[in-house]
This record gives C-alpha cells, structure tokens and sequence, in this order.
C-alpha cells in the first residue's frame, strides 16, 4: 500500500482526536454547518440551472455543430487536429460532456495517437468556464461577467494552441 493513500484516513483520525480532545460534539457541529450551507445551495440553483439547460439548447440546436465547422479551418491552420474540435467547444460548457468526448476520442484513435494526446492535452489544461463563473458570480454582488467570461476562454483557447504544439514532440 503506498503511504500518499493513508493521508485521507490519517488526517481524518486526527481531526477526530483533535475534536475529541476539545470536546466539540461532531455530529451537531456537522449539522449546524450543514444548515449554513443551505442558502448557499438555494442561491446558487437557478444559476447552474441556466447552465445545464444552456449546454443541453447549444448541443441540440446544432449551433455547437456550426461552431465546429467553422472553427475547423481555423483549427487546421493552428496545427489543431480538428478530431479535437468537439472537445474544444464543449469543455468550457461541460465536464462530463467533454470527458465523454475524450472517451470516445481515446477508443477510436487511440491513446499514444498524436490526436489523442492533443485531446488530453486540451481537456487537462482548460476549465469549464461556464459552470465555474455560474457558481463564482452566484455569490457576487456586482455580477461583470462578459470580462472574466472572454479572458478564460481566450486562455482556454491559447492553451489549446500551446498544448497541440507541445504535443508534437512527443
């Protein structure tokens, strides 16, 4: 058994005995902060909310489809296989949508394939943009979004760019 695996168990140990030793009721103090944690959820349920149904009318409508073929010669001219194109579209909607992409990425080219390291390349170094600016701006008074919003995805794209070009080295 390698020891990074005991650091969770161990630290939980130690938190209990720490707790035991100050005499702190867990339960009821798990519970209270349980309670607080509530309105947070409430507040931010309409948001991610928006998310999942704005990621589900982009795929559906076919505008992700149009995207994608329009970012296809862009892609070429960057050295980007545009195998990878959907991933690149999706990833700053949707995680598990992304990650289904790479799946099926990863089957049909397989995993040591020049395209296949692009697309773990691009789905390690990218965020889901939306979901992220969802749950950070839910809490934030002064709700500036198109900012962040464009420089994440700009970033995302430059990364995307810089991944492709490292992974024609290996």
């Amino acid at each position: 058994m390698k020891i990074i695996s005991l650091i969770i168990p161990v630290l939980l140990i130690a938190l209990l005995a720490y707790a035991a030793f100050k005499k702190v009721k867990i339960y009821d103090s798990f519970a209270v902060g349980a309670g607080k944690a509530l309105p947070t959820v409430f507040s931010l349920f309409p948001y991610l909310v928006t998310i999942f149904i704005m990621t589900e009318t982009f795929r559906i409508s076919g505008v992700s489809d149009a995207l994608i073929s329009f970012l296809t010669p862009v892609f070429k001219f960057l050295d980007i296989p545009s195998e990878i194109a959907p991933l690149v579209i999706l990833k700053p909607f949707s995680g598990g949508g992304s990650l289904a992409i790479l799946t099926e990425i990863l089957q049909k080219y397989g995993v040591d394939s020049y395209v296949s390291l692009c697309a773990c390349a691009v789905y390690g170094s990218s965020e889901t943009t939306f979901y992220i600016s969802a749950v950070y701006f839910a809490g934030a008074k002064e709700k500036r979004l198109i900012k962040p919003i464009t420089i994440s995805l700009f970033s995302t794209f430059v990364s995307t760019v810089f991944a492709c070009f490292i992974c024609r080295f290996f």
